[in-house]
């Protein structure tokens, strides 16, 4: 070990002793998770009660959780919106007993509007904790293979996009964070935060490999998968670029970035022909350049999300990265963080009981008028639920519409995996056919079979003799006729195991096979791209929908043809 690395790591063991000593302390609360919860609820109540909000819904004289779930419907964002409109404005007691509201955090929306969530101190400290005990659980498992305090390629977004009348900044979370965080944490991240403000997408990938390639990177972090998988087809298709940019230290100029955000990119480039020769004769020889031929495999880890509708991308990550390990960065989002992954290889995460007031809606009730609704001591090992939390920073009793599933518990509190957004479903004849039952059986089909399905989307198609579920895939998918129709019937037939109501309406005749329905290469991207212009949020955080309920979605697709199953 160099001297450099040596101090660095007992540098890094110094700063993170009161996280290692917080994540004890967190480890003994999760045998304790109905007190825990209760005393942080009831602390949040007296904290919020003289706001507007606080005083609509009579905080002051909630004492039991009784009276608490009476108070406050379980609603989504549009029920508070009308007092994050008034914070927005500078009425900050609105919703909040902060006197600061440093961002607001963008997401998308169910609909064409933005949500915009309040980022407090209290929001940043809990983000702050969550993310530390995540990061030094994670680094502990992972020391054989000396990632610590080494450099890690995140992809961030734009921490302003726009301020509010009152001046307050409106962006994403993760560029925010990276802006804010001390000089020698920032130092550890190879893309500068500053690229979340370059707006063409293929500027933005050529410009972090630009930044991460010269670097002992040790760990990829994005939340969705996709986002890797660009990165690493940017490195190939862009390597000549690349490699003479890491030969002269330059940054190529037909590039579409703003003169002042170029000016300090390139400040920090370097210039290594050695390494540039080394890949180039790597490259030649290979007619590629992957990740995993710059940076080792041995010492380098993946943190992505896992679960729900990843599994298309998280199957393209050996060809590009090996297969290092993948520790899940659990379920969160702009709203906060909501479990802490403990462990690698499992979307599975402890519920961070800490941070949020937890309440659970079992999944087949949530349509109900008086649904059962339980605390995260009341849960069952393999039962899904809506997850509905409450917030430190104005979020009450919340339905984000996260549909979650107990895998398990940490000392008495519940591990979930996010399975999918509880709205994305369709229903043509009484199937109820989930995002869930979906993305599960594309998995299991996909582990034994070699058909490629780059991207996807399934969709109900009325038809008046037969309606069926059109698999839309890209024409580049489809070289093969046999193996698709193959895949294709293989696929029908796990839908029905997933999902009985549709293996009955299968058997019944109501709804016919499903079906390829092949459009042009390219569609996928162009569409997402629209479709996050349309609803907002970041791309890093954008989630492909693997099921669209909407009757009508094929007549908007140009379609080349369909492939029936075997």
């Amino acid at each position: 070990m160099s001297l450099k690395r040596f101090l660095l790591v007992r540098v890094g063991r110094l700063i993170s002793y009161p996280i290692r000593r917080q994540l004890r302390q967190f480890e003994v609360a999760c045998q304790t998770p109905e007190a825990v919860q209760s005393e942080l609820l009831f602390r949040i109540l007296r904290t919020q009660q003289g706001t507007a909000f606080g005083r609509d819904h009579m905080f002051a004289a909630v004492r039991t959780v009784a009276e608490y779930r009476r108070a406050v419907p379980v609603a989504p964002y549009e029920y508070v919106s009308p007092y994050i409109d008034r914070v927005q404005k500078g009425e900050t007691s609105a919703l909040l007993a902060a006197k600061r509201v440093h961002l607001f955090a963008l997401t998308s929306g169910t609909t064409a509007s933005r949500k915009l969530i309040p980022v407090t101190d209290d929001y940043l400290a809990a983000y702050k904790r969550g993310w530390n005990m995540w990061g030094v659980k994670m680094y502990r498992d992972n020391r054989g293979r000396k990632v610590a305090m080494r450099p890690i390629v995140q992809m961030v977004g734009d921490p302003e996009e726009f301020r509010t009348e009152a001046g307050i900044p409106c962006g994403n979370l993760s560029g925010y964070t990276a802006m804010v965080q001390k000089r020698l944490i920032r130092r550890m991240y190879a893309v500068p935060y500053i690229t979340g403000k370059i707006k063409d997408p293929k500027a933005r990938y050529y410009v972090a490999l630009r930044c991460s390639i010269a670097r002992n990177v040790s760990q990829f972090m994005a939340a969705n998968p996709s986002t890797l998988v660009q990165f690493a087809r940017t490195l190939d298709a862009e390597k000549e670029l690349l490699l003479r940019d890491l030969r002269d230290g330059t940054l190529r100029a037909d590039l579409d970035i703003a003169p002042e955000i170029r000016a300090e990119i390139t400040r920090g480039l370097g210039r290594d022909a050695g390494l540039a020769a080394r890949l180039g004769a790597i490259a030649d020889k290979a007619g590629r350049l992957l990740p995993l031929d710059v940076w080792p495999v041995e010492g380098t880890v993946i943190n992505t999300w896992t679960g729900g509708s990843m599994g298309p991308y998280l199957r393209q990550l050996p060809q590009y990265f090996g297969e290092p390990p993948i520790r899940d960065l659990g379920l969160l989002a702009s709203e906060g963080r909501m479990t802490i992954p403990f462990q690698d290889a499992t979307p599975g995460g402890v519920l961070d009981i800490w941070s949020h007031y937890f309440e659970f809606v079992p999944e087949g009730e949530i349509d109900s008028p008086q649904p059962t609704v339980l605390g995260a001591h009341e849960l069952a090992e393999g039962k899904s639920y809506y997850l509905i939390p409450t917030t430190a920073y104005g979020l009450y009793r919340y339905h984000i519409s996260d549909l979650v599933r107990v895998t398990g518990f940490f000392g008495r509190t519940p591990i979930v995996e996010f399975l999918g957004k509880g709205h994305r479903f369709a229903n043509m004849t009484g199937e109820k056919l989930s995002e869930y039952h979906v993305t599960k059986a594309m998995d299991a089909v996909a582990r034994r079979s070699t058909q490629p399905v780059t991207a996807y989307s399934l969709a109900p198609v009325w038809d008046e003799r037969q309606p069926y579920y059109g698999l839309f895939l890209e024409e580049a998918d489809a070289t093969d006729a046999p193996r698709l129709r193959q895949f294709l019937g293989d696929f029908d037939r796990q839908l029905g195991e997933e999902n009985i109501e549709y293996a009955a309406k299968r058997e019944g005749g109501r709804l016919g096979h499903v079906r390829a329905v092949l459009v042009p290469n390219g569609t996928w991207a162009a569409w997402d791209r629209s479709r996050l212009a349309q609803t907002g949020g970041s791309p890093e955080q954008y989630k492909h929908p693997c099921l669209i309920g909407d009757l009508t979605f094929r007549d908007s697709m140009t379609v080349l043809r369909e492939v029936v199953p075997v």
